[in-house]
């Protein structure tokens, strides 16, 4: 078993680390206090952890038809931000405004 190799950050890429995440709303770093609160995944929800490890817990299950395929796209920070702010279920209203445009110009 190879051991993993911890890599401090420079101050630079703690500085443009920070600077990533005080962009990003949905991202924020813990306080001490949350830190020190944290407790491992087996104490709290042991039988989840159990079936997981088990192979029982395979990812989100079947979608709804029709099943939508995962991608990686690059937006415009205006954009992903716009969407994000609108809440849960962005994604699904970026997909929806997506097929009108296609239903528009296909």
């Amino acid at each position: 078993m190879s051991k993993t190799k911890l890599i401090i950050p420079t101050e630079r890429e703690d500085a443009e680390i920070n600077a990533g995440i005080a962009r990003d709303p949905d991202a924020r770093e813990l306080s001490d206090e949350e830190i020190a609160e944290m407790r491992p995944a087996e104490e709290v929800v042991p039988d989840v952890v159990k079936a997981y490890k088990a192979g029982k817990l395979k990812g989100r299950g079947p979608q709804k038809a029709p099943t939508k395929q995962p991608t990686y796209i690059r937006l415009s920070p205006e954009v992903l931000a716009y969407f994000k702010g609108t809440g849960k279920g962005w994604q699904t209203r970026l997909d929806e405004v997506l097929r009108e445009y296609v239903r528009k110009n296909a």
